[in-house]
């Protein structure tokens, strides 16, 4: 079962930065360019400057927590400048060392200058020791993307990238919205054994609103409606679990590590009005 607690506590950190972000201009020229106070003297002040977004955020994030650099266990896959700041793609790729005796807890995804930087914490299943995630993001401006993997012990292991994006928070859908809604819900499963990957992936319908998006028609704001919870489990055994937020894109789709079985694959999702959605699908995949 999911952790509620966290994502009430996520839910409320991603209310509170709508609600600060919302009188905040989100396009416009500007936007295309990185701001100016990052962009301003020298190299060093400028990674300086990239970096005070994070200082200010980490101790929220993680509190009274030491973070040490990552090195070859956790990398992080993620265009220099993305094609489409809605549709951000991003890899994880986690993996402990031959001889080290701890094993992979979770994994966490921040957007440094997202409204609500979490993009979301990624709860594993017991005993793993190495993992591939794949999924898209929504990137609001040029930013720091990080993955910071917390092992069995405790410890905090970091790796970054930096992304030049904007707008991705308050980009209209690009998919139609009605339609969209109307198959809120249904999801896909696909194993790619057969091509002689490990691994598999699931797709939910759902458009996934930020709260940013201006309505073409009553130009107002769209009111935030996201998924909030997946548990994805192969029989008894956990694959992984997300809490996430207004950063994971529309339609939220996952390639993960999978090594296929006769025991079925079952995926829950619950959004932010508590729609629940739930689904199982034959282990070698359909």
């Amino acid at each position: 079962m999911m952790r509620r607690s966290s994502s009430r506590t996520a839910g409320r950190v991603g209310l509170l930065a709508l609600a600060l972000c919302a009188s905040l201009p989100l396009t416009g020229p500007a936007l295309a360019q990185e701001p100016a106070a990052q962009g301003a003297g020298t190299e060093p002040n400028r990674e300086a400057n990239r970096e005070a977004t994070w200082a200010a955020i980490r101790p929220d994030l993680f509190p009274g927590k030491a973070i040490a650099e990552a090195g070859a266990i956790v990398r992080l896959d993620a265009p220099g400048r993305a094609e489409d700041a809605a549709l951000v793609p991003l890899t994880i790729e986690l993996a402990l060392p031959a001889g080290d005796p701890r094993t992979l807890k979770a994994v966490t995804l921040v957007v440094d200058e997202n409204p609500a930087p979490m993009a979301g914490r990624f709860t594993l299943g017991a005993g793993t020791r190495a993992f591939s995630l794949s999924l898209r993001v929504r990137v609001n401006s040029y930013s720091f993307v990080r993955a910071v993997a917390e092992t069995s012990d405790g410890g905090l292991l970091m790796t970054k990238a930096y992304v030049k994006a904007a707008g991705g928070c308050s980009a209209p859908a690009t998919k139609d919205t009605a339609d969209s809604i109307a198959h809120v819900g249904e999801m896909r499963f696909r194993s790619f054994a057969a091509t002689g990957r490990p691994e598999a992936q699931v797709q939910i319908r759902h458009p996934n609103f930020s709260g940013l998006q201006i309505d073409q028609e009553t130009r107002g704001y769209t009111p935030a409606w996201f998924v909030r919870e997946v548990e994805v489990t192969q029989g008894e055994k956990l694959i992984f679990a997300m809490e996430g937020g207004i950063s994971i894109s529309e339609d939220p789709t996952f390639r993960f590590s999978y090594t296929p079985s006769s025991d079925q694959v079952s995926v829950r999702a619950e959004d932010t009005e508590g729609k629940v959605f739930t689904r199982s699908f034959p282990g070698g995949g359909s």
